[in-house]
């Protein structure tokens, strides 16, 4: 599993968008019993935050000291940091087991090992995540370029196709069960919108390349279309599979 989000983990937490209850209502009605779940690669601990008032254990794992570090702090909820793939929970441990805009990140296999082991019999795996949001179409145009030609496949990872791709293609050996669509609206501002672009790690990667800040570049086109002041609702399509043990 890869790193790419201690160097900014204050900026994740602050800026990053969460995840619909719409959403996480349609998981929580799928799941028997909730006593225990385990949220892999939980960054600043979001979808840790929300799922602790309906669990009586929380465990929330990551690689990043300081994304724990910014954390979402409840009572109920541990942190350990620690790959998704290295974990020592117990044999048939969690009721439910999920995954926010993480596991493309993931060995798979080694991951998956994990969950077969420490799901129970009865217990749902929920893979939850987003893509590449919409406002309108003059700001989505200067998004497309910022994303595809200016970062592009040079400053992106590899693994930022399974995002792409919608979470489709990414290895999924479970029953699945049939999803409907979700999304995620914000009204943000241009601060707002600026400080999740340099939270994307394909930026950060751009800035360490070159020293400069690509976003920097793309912010007087949105000031011009936008103003610094004014709100514009901002959609995240939500990406979801859902599966129990075969």
């Amino acid at each position: 599993m890869k790193d790419n989000f201690s160097n900014h983990s204050k900026e994740y937490s602050v800026f990053r968008p969460t995840y619909p209850d719409e959403a996480i209502e349609f998981i929580l009605n799928l799941v028997n019993n909730r006593g225990s779940v385990w949220d892999c690669g939980t960054g600043n601990g979001q979808l840790a935050g929300k799922l602790s008032p309906f669990f009586q254990e929380v465990f929330a794992t990551d690689i990043s000291e300081n994304q724990i570090r910014n954390a979402v702090k409840k009572d109920n909820i541990v942190y350990e940091v620690v790959g998704a793939e290295n974990v020592t929970f117990k044999e048939n441990s969690f009721d439910l087991i999920t995954v926010a805009q993480a596991i493309h990140w993931f060995d798979f296999d080694k991951f998956y090992e994990k969950v077969v082991q420490t799901l129970k019999a009865d217990g749902i795996i929920s893979v939850i995540g987003y893509n590449l949001m919409t406002i309108d179409e003059e700001s989505d145009k200067i998004i497309r370029h910022l994303y595809a030609d200016i970062l592009g496949d040079k400053y992106w990872d590899k693994e930022r196709k399974y995002l792409d791709e919608q979470y489709k293609t990414i290895p999924f050996p479970f029953q699945e069960v049939s999803t409907p669509a979700f999304s995620q609206k914000v009204n943000w501002n241009l601060d707002e919108l600026i400080g999740y672009l340099n939270t994307w790690s394909a930026v950060q990667h751009f800035i360490k390349a070159n020293g400069t800040n690509p976003v920097d570049d793309v912010r007087m086109a949105f000031e011009e279309i936008w103003g610094k002041e004014k709100q514009k609702e901002v959609t995240f399509p939500t990406l979801l599979r859902i599966g129990k043990l075969k």
